[in-house]
C-alpha cells in the first residue's frame, strides 16, 4: 500500500498510526470485555434458572433446557420471576410458549 508516493512500512512507523492502531486494539479489548461479561451474565443465570426450575417442575427435556440457555438476559431473569408461582411442568410450558 502506497500513500501521495510513501511505503506503507514507512507510515506504519509513524506516530500518528501508532497511536490509531492502539486505540483500535484498546476498542476492541473493551467490546470484547463487555461481550465477555454479558455473556457470562446470560449463562449464570441461565444455570440458577435451570437448576430452580428443575427443583419445582422435574427433571427438564434436553430441548427445554436448550430453548431455556437461549434466552436472552431479560427473559431469563423475567422466567427466575416467574417460576417462584409454577405449580409444576404445565406453568413453565405455558410461559414458554408466551414469552418465546
Amino acid at each position: 500500500m502506497v500513500i501521495a508516493g510513501i511505503p506503507w512500512e514507512e507510515i506504519c512507523h509513524t506516530r500518528a498510526v501508532q497511536d490509531w492502531l492502539a486505540e483500535g486494539r484498546q476498542q476492541g479489548r473493551q467490546e470484547g470485555r463487555q461481550e465477555g461479561e454479558t455473556k457470562g451474565r446470560q449463562e449464570g443465570e441461565a444455570a440458577v434458572t435451570l437448576r430452580l426450575l428443575n427443583r419445582r417442575c422435574g427433571p427438564l427435556t434436553g430441548a427445554t433446557t436448550t430453548q431455556i440457555q437461549a434466552l436472552p438476559l431479560e427473559q431469563l431473569e423475567s422466567l427466575a420471576d416467574a417460576l417462584l408461582d409454577f405449580q409444576g411442568p404445565a406453568d413453565l410450558s405455558a410461559w414458554l410458549a408466551a414469552n418465546s
